[in-house]
């Protein structure tokens, strides 16, 4: 048994259905939980789906068994079989968009064209409830990888405000959302075509715009931007016929509170309980109205007109569909089923829009036989007038005739395109329907390009003219011809009666010119030259009627704009004034030493010494403040002399930081006087230097830690303080310490570690190894480790016990003996002082090998691979080429002495 679902039924299985979304800010895809939240918030929807599977005659069982059979999954439409409770089973997938939609077909429990509808529909039902705004069908096309097209559906829901609407995405992600579709179904190579071809077409619609090649209109059906079909579940307004398939909702408030959901049957009537059969096919809802005010009347005594006990409301809840066909010069002829509220723009929309040979200015309504209405899109478009749009009936044919003639507007004009007249429509016309003529347009300069009509074409290749619009007030109503191109022009880019003042003004910039106008107007103009213009020359650049410039000159009496030679000004010129800092070249001092910060600064007149070390930051710690060397300019540079030194007198006055009693905030160092150095004033190109102290250092301080009574960071009493000098201050070694353990770091200028003997240094305060601290220094004395690591080329490396008097050898004999790459000639030994000794190989005499003490470092490094030699190379391919001429000849001597 099949049974016919209604598009509300379909909707709400669409609302299972986890269809792909793109867009940039709405979920590529909702789960399943979310579709289940909408389905609750419909619980009708639930209830109606339920009802309708079980009157379709077929068990839980034949439903399982069919979906088997055709390779589903038998269990995806539990929740909504007979006895279910309206829930999936947990852990069960939720149907595809396409899984269910085809299984709902298998079933019998809907047919393909109730299918087409339901997958445009599905998109609205989710796209709303997401946040989506419109969707539009995406066909599927041919040559599809294997597997995608078993599982595709005809239409993907797609968001295409987003992707049409430049104000909302830039050009290079606009259609980023159809890419991440077509990216999951056709494979990542086919996304990229497609996204490569659609850059090119918009740089060639970009390109047809701007030379009005764009065919005006046809981009409202290209780009997808609405799906121009109604609403489905309304609103209609009251002059909405009724018919068979729409579904009504009365509701009845007062006295009797009552909804009945209301059917128009196939027969055109509704069945009201207790009031009876009414025929409302083919009325209005306000007729019907009339309808109920009479019948309800009847039976509820509170219904009347004017404020009755008992109130009614009739609204369409569910609109029928309709089968137009659409016809003619469009994209894609044929029948299609749009709702019953759908105009015939809805029509025209689902076939693609005409073809660029159709018309968009008459396209016609049949009905019966009969033209019904005549559509104009351009009213549409360019007036925002809809009323021409004629809605449908089933059974309308749309058709779209060849179009009319076509005439292009290009240059000035708001929207150049290429339109489509109406006969009898003229320049005028034209111009109204390109949005008028821009600001920059010239309205005297229009020409007509025109193709000669065939019975007017002379000889000579004499098929085209151009015909200049005069400029008369009769001349926009000038007809115009298939094939015309009207072009507006541009005014001139040259800005007459205007001159230019740049420089030293108060306020530069162009300026109107007017007869007579001279030199001096121009300056007062300007708000008057500065303080520091340069008098003695203004410079004047006049415009020949050749377009070069001649240069004149004037001079100025004063700064108030007083003009010696007062020109008088033509237009175009082009006037410069001058300053006299402008020639000045950039004068300097400069300063180093103890500041903080050195280098060059803008010299200024009267600048003293003081001024220049406040502009410095001021003194650091260990400045001397007797006195500072200045460098200056010399008077002569006779005999190679570059500059010349003086000592200039400083005193404590110098430093900013001051103390409560307004002592200097400084450290000690030698003694300068409170006050009396007299100011020193600088001269351009003076090079300060401020001396530092002799001998100023702040404390430095050296860390020693490790097996020492009082480890910690020891501040340096002299420069001379030596390594035994501090470990004395920190109390001497500890009985764990291991002298010839010590780690000793220098981290000045990175020299790292120092190898010291400290035991020796201990033992004699004038070893050469009891060495002078700087700041920075690390000491750490370490603790007595009675092991000796053996490491590198040796069998088994690992730490042997430390064995009183036994050499390196040992040790190397205690970790398994040498290894098989060791080199035993370079083996070296660390010590835990950081001294490294190695083994001397004396030939008569015994060999000097080092004794490793507690805590050092045995390794044994591995021979240095030697590379093949060049020459060995050539003499192994050298053998090789003789030992094959060899070969030859005795395989040629065997075979003779055979023959």
């Amino acid at each position: 048994m099949r049974l016919r679902l209604a598009r509300p039924l379909l909707t709400a299985a669409a609302l299972f259905v986890c269809a792909p979304f793109a867009g940039a800010q709405s979920p590529a895809r909702p789960t399943p939980g979310q579709a289940e939240e909408i389905l609750r918030s419909r619980p009708d929807l639930q209830t109606q789906l339920q009802q309708r599977l079980r009157s379709s005659g077929m068990t839980p069982d034949q439903v399982r068994a069919r979906l088997r059979a055709e390779g589903y999954s038998e269990s995806m439409l539990d929740a909504y079989l007979p006895g279910s409770a309206g829930r999936r089973a947990t852990g069960a997938a939720a149907p595809s968009s396409a899984e269910l939609l085809e299984a709902m077909e298998i079933l019998g429990l809907a047919e393909e064209d109730e299918l087409d509808a339901l997958r445009q529909a599905q998109g609205d039902s989710l796209g709303g409830r997401f946040g989506q705004d419109s969707t539009r069908r995406v066909r599927r096309p041919t040559g599809l990888r294997t597997g995608a097209r078993d599982f595709l559906p005809d239409t993907l829901p797609v968001d295409t405000l987003r992707l049409t609407d430049p104000a909302r995405l830039p050009d290079t992600t606009r259609g980023a959302a159809v890419d991440s579709v077509r990216r999951r179904y056709y494979g990542d190579a086919a996304a990229e075509r497609d996204s490569l071809a659609r850059e090119r077409r918009r740089r060639e619609l970009r390109a047809q715009r701007d030379s009005g090649l764009a065919i005006f209109g046809l981009d409202l059906f290209a780009n997808g931007t609405s799906l121009f079909d109604a609403n489905l579940a309304g609103p209609v307004d009251r002059n909405y016929r009724l018919g068979p398939g729409d579904r009504l909702m009365l509701l009845l408030t007062g006295d009797v509170e009552q909804a009945y959901p209301l059917t128009v049957t196939r027969e055109g009537f509704v069945v009201i309980p207790q009031v009876g059969q009414l025929f409302v096919a083919n009325m209005t809802l306000a007729q019907v109205d009339d309808l109920l005010y009479q019948r309800l009347g009847r039976v509820y005594s509170g219904v009347r007109r004017g404020g009755g006990t008992t109130r009614f409301s009739l609204s369409v809840v569910q609109l029928r569909s309709l089968q137009v066909f659409v016809a003619g010069d469009v994209e894609q002829p044929g029948s299609y089923r749009v709702s019953s509220a759908g105009t015939a723009l809805t029509a025209l929309y689902a076939a693609g829009g005409p073809t660029e040979a159709g018309s968009l200015r008459r396209i016609e309504v049949r009905r019966g036989g009969r033209v019904a209405g005549t559509l104009d899109v351009y009213d549409y478009l360019i007036r925002g007038d809809a009323s021409g749009d004629v809605r449908l009936e089933s059974g309308d044919v749309v058709f779209v005739p060849p179009r009319l003639a076509r005439v292009r507007a290009v240059g000035e004009v708001l929207r150049p395109a290429t339109y489509e007249l109406k006969p009898g429509e003229t320049l005028a016309d034209l111009m109204r329907s390109a949005g008028g003529l821009t600001a920059l347009a010239a309205p005297r300069r229009i020409q007509i390009d025109r193709i000669v009509p065939p019975a007017q074409r002379a000889e000579g290749g004499r098929d085209r003219l151009t015909v200049d619009v005069a400029a008369e007030a009769a001349a926009p109503a000038l007809p115009l011809v298939n094939g015309d191109v009207v072009r507006v022009f541009r005014i001139a880019e040259r800005v007459r009666n205007r001159l230019t003042i740049v420089g030293n003004v108060w306020t530069p910039g162009p300026q109107g010119y007017r007869p007579g106008m001279r030199l001096s107007d121009a300056l007062r103009a300007a708000g008057g030259v500065k303080p520091d213009t340069y008098l003695g020359r203004v410079l004047v650049a006049r415009l020949q009627p050749d377009s070069t410039r001649v240069q004149l000159r004037a001079m100025l009496r004063d700064t108030s704009g007083a003009v010696l030679q007062d020109l008088e000004l033509r237009e175009d010129d082009e006037i410069q004034v001058f300053s006299t800092t402008a020639f000045r070249p950039e004068r300097y001092v400069a300063i180093a030493g103890a500041v903080k910060k050195g280098g060059r600064f803008r010299y200024r007149e009267g600048m003293t010494l003081r001024d220049l070390t406040l502009l410095a930051g001021g003194l650091e710690e260990g400045a001397l403040l007797t006195e500072a060397e200045v460098a200056r300019l010399p008077e002569s540079r006779a005999n190679g002399v570059t500059a010349t030194t003086v000592r200039v007198p400083l005193d404590s006055t110098y430093v900013s930081e001051r103390g409560p009693g307004g002592d200097v905030d400084a450290p000690p160092g030698v003694p300068a006087p409170a006050s009396g150095a007299a100011e020193v004033t600088l001269e351009p190109y003076d090079q300060v230097l401020i001396l530092r102290q002799p001998d100023f250092a702040l404390q430095s301080s050296v860390w020693l830690g490790g097996e020492v009574r009082y480890p910690g960071r020891y501040a340096l009493r002299s420069k001379t303080e030596r390594l035994s000098e501090v470990i004395a201050r920190a109390g001497g070694t500890t009985p764990e310490a291991d002298p010839n353990g010590v780690e000793f770091f220098r981290h000045r200028e990175r020299q790292g570690r120092v190898g010291v003997d400290l035991r020796g240094v201990l033992r004699d305060a004038r070893s050469r190894e009891n060495l002078p601290l700087v700041d920075g220094d690390s000491i750490v004395v370490a603790p007595r480790v009675p092991l000796v690591i053996v490491d590198g080329e040796v069998n088994a490396p690992t730490s042997v016990p430390f064995v009183p008097g036994a050499n390196l050898d040992y040790y190397i004999q205690a970790a398994g003996g040498r290894g098989a790459r060791a080199d035993v000639s370079r083996a070296y030994v660390t010590q835990p002082n950081g001294k490294v000794a190695g083994v001397r190989r004396r030939r008569w005499l015994p060999d000097d090998v080092p004794d490793p003490l507690p805590g050092a470092r045995v390794y044994v490094p591995a021979r240095p691979v030697e590379p093949i030699p060049e020459n060995v190379g050539q003499t192994l391919t050298a053998i090789s080429q003789i030992v094959g001429v060899i070969s030859a000849l005795v395989f040629a001597y065997v075979a003779i002495r055979r023959n």
